[in-house]
C-alpha cells in the first residue's frame, strides 16, 4: 500500500457513511422541511414522523457513544438529532406564534416576525444542545476566526448581489414590476429577513455539520456532502420561476459558502454571503404580495 493511501476498509466506511449522511439528511428534509412544499401534510402523521425520527437519532447517538468501536460516530448522529429538534420546535412554535399574533405572509411584517422567531429559536436550540454534547461554540464556527477576510469576502458578495438583485429577481424569482422606487420601502424588512435567514441556515447546516464530517472526509468532501443536502432542501421551492436552473446555481453557491466558513474559520463571512444571495429571492416574493 502506498504512503498516505487509505486501506480498502476505510474507503468502504467512508462510502457507507456518506450514503447514510445524505440518505438520513434527505429523509429529515422530507419530513422536517421547514420551507417550501410540505410532503406530510396531515398534522398527526407529521408529529409522529418528527417524534419517531428524533427519538431514533437520539437513542442511536447514545448507544453508539457507549460503543468503543463506533463511538467516533456519536457526535454526527447527535448533531442530526439537534437538526431535527430545532426544525420541529420551529415548526410547532411558529404555527402557535402566527395564530396568536394573527400574522400573514401576505405582508412584509409577517415574513420579518417569522424569520426573527426562527433565528432566535433555532440558534438557541443549536447552542444549548451543542454545549450539552460537550462542544465549544467554535465547533459550530461561532468565533472570531479570520474576521477581516470573512467580512471582506462576505461584504463584497453582498454588495454584488445588491447591485444585481432586481434583474436576478425578475429572471429567477418571479419578480414583478420591480423598480428602485418600489423596492426602497422594503429595504429595512429585507435586510432584517436576509440576515436572520442567513444566520439560521448557515448554523443549521454548515455550522452544525462541517466539523463533524471533516475527520471522516476532509474539508472538501465534507463541504460537498453538506452542499448536496442543502441543495436538496430547496427542491420544491415555490418562489423560483425555474426550479432546476435555481438548483444548478445553488449547488456551487453552497460550496462557496462552506469554503468561506472553512477558510475563515468562522460563520460571519458565510452569513453575509448567504444574506446577499437571498435578497433577489425576497424581492421576488414581496413583488407578488
Amino acid at each position: 500500500m502506498k504512503k498516505n493511501q487509505l486501506p480498502t476498509h476505510k474507503w468502504v466506511e467512508r462510502i457507507i457513511l456518506a450514503l447514510l449522511f445524505v440518505g438520513i439528511g434527505g429523509v429529515i428534509m422530507i419530513v422536517f422541511k421547514p420551507w417550501g412544499k410540505q410532503y406530510i401534510t396531515d398534522p398527526v402523521n407529521n408529529y409522529l414522523w418528527r417524534l419517531g425520527i428524533s427519538f431514533f437519532l437520539l437513542i442511536s447517538a447514545l448507544l453508539v457513544r457507549r460503543s468503543k468501536r463506533f463511538e467516533k460516530f456519536w457526535q454526527l448522529l447527535f448533531t442530526m438529532f439537534i437538526l431535527t429538534t430545532a426544525l420541529s420546535l420551529d415548526w410547532v412554535f411558529g404555527k402557535f406564534l402566527y395564530n396568536s399574533l394573527n400574522l400573514s405572509d401576505a405582508k412584509p411584517i409577517g415574513w420579518m416576525v417569522e424569520k426573527l422567531h426562527e433565528v432566535v429559536l433555532i440558534v438557541c436550540v443549536i447552542i444549548v444542545f451543542n454545549k450539552l454534547a460537550g462542544n465549544s461554540l467554535g465547533s459550530i464556527y461561532i468565533q472570531k476566526g479570520n474576521l477581516k477576510l470573512g467580512l471582506l469576502i462576505g461584504g463584497i458578495a453582498f454588495l454584488v448581489s445588491v447591485a444585481g438583485s432586481i434583474p436576478t429577481a425578475e429572471l429567477l424569482f418571479n419578480g414583478n414590476n420591480l423598480t428602485a422606487a418600489r423596492v426602497l420601502p422594503w429595504v429595512p424588512w429585507i435586510l432584517i429577513i436576509v440576515l436572520a435567514n442567513g444566520t439560521l441556515e448557515e448554523l443549521l447546516f454548515r455550522g452544525l455539520f462541517l466539523r463533524k464530517l471533516e475527520p471522516f472526509f476532509g474539508k472538501f468532501l465534507s463541504n460537498l456532502l453538506v452542499a448536496i443536502v442543502f441543495t436538496v432542501l430547496h427542491k420544491g421551492s415555490s418562489y423560483t420561476s425555474n426550479e432546476y436552473i435555481f438548483l444548478i446555481i445553488l449547488t456551487p453557491l453552497a460550496l462557496v459558502m462552506g469554503w468561506i466558513m472553512q477558510k475563515t474559520d468562522s460563520v460571519w463571512g458565510s452569513i453575509l454571503f448567504h444574506a446577499g444571495i437571498d435578497i433577489p429571492v425576497f424581492l421576488g416574493i414581496f413583488s407578488n404580495l
